[in-house]
């Protein structure tokens, strides 16, 4: 049973992602809405679980994810007590515990599952020894992707930890950090090839990561100016390229 991950070398080449940036071509590479991606999760915590069969771990995983989702979008991470959760999920409060032991812990997991599938997109698209000007592209496309795919899991990373313990706090930074570094390295690529002059790499990657961060943080804003997500993806890239001079493609 093959959890989520990189599809295999035999598979990959009949897929056009990532040099192929359109959603469909994404989405025939990685699926974050099927059971082998709750399968991952379940895989990346099963230590710590105490219901080591599969199927039941992965359905309830699913049921206490979605609770926290919902419970924190109403009244706030915080405020949410276990008793709230066991409620909402369905799942008594002893069986609660045979998955998490404590809120920080579920907080860890949220955090800890989402950087885990950025890290295989992004580290998917080194493995595919892109050019610059195409990584870039492709780092764009797909964060969009998973930030629209995976947004009450973003959400919850960029609202909801800033009132945890200080260290869980830094985990949650070093995912916005880790894009960052992948947008610089790709400039600083760039440039040394001699495909374009960059004067501040790291502002450049700053500006485009906030721009990203609209997207799952004021999602009315684009529905009500009917602005779809390709669109915006393609905003936030051309606006990549007006910070580039002596452009060469």
């Amino acid at each position: 049973m093959r959890v989520l991950s990189k599809p295999p070398i035999s598979d990959r080449a009949s897929l056009s992602w990532p040099r192929d940036t359109k959603e469909s071509a994404f989405d025939e590479s990685w699926s974050f809405n099927d059971n082998n991606f709750w399968l991952s999760v379940f895989e990346m915590y099963r230590e710590n679980i105490q219901i080591k069969k599969s199927e039941i771990a992965v359905r309830n995983l699913q049921k206490i994810f979605s609770a926290t989702f919902k419970i924190s979008g109403v009244k706030g991470f915080q405020a949410m007590s276990l008793r709230d959760l066991s409620l909402e999920s369905g799942i008594s409060m002893g069986g609660l515990y045979s998955y998490i032991g404590s809120k920080n812990d579920l907080a860890s997991m949220i955090e800890g599952g989402l950087r885990h599938h950025i890290d295989l997109v992004t580290n998917n698209l080194v493995e595919e020894g892109l050019k610059p000007l195409d990584s870039l592209k492709a780092v764009i496309f797909g964060a969009l992707y998973m930030m629209e795919r995976l947004s009450p899991w973003y959400y919850f990373c960029f609202m909801e930890l800033k009132g945890l313990p200080r260290d869980k706090q830094e985990k949650a930074l070093e995912i916005e950090l880790r894009f960052e570094r992948f947008v610089i390295d790709s400039l600083k690529r760039g440039e040394q090839t001699h495909m374009f002059k960059c004067e501040n790499p790291d502002l450049l990657a700053s500006q485009v990561t906030a721009q990203l961060q609209q997207w799952h943080l004021k999602p009315w804003k684009f529905k009500l100016k009917k602005i779809s997500l390709p669109q915006y993806a393609d905003y936030c890239y051309q606006s990549l390229l007006n910070g580039l001079d002596r452009l060469s493609v």
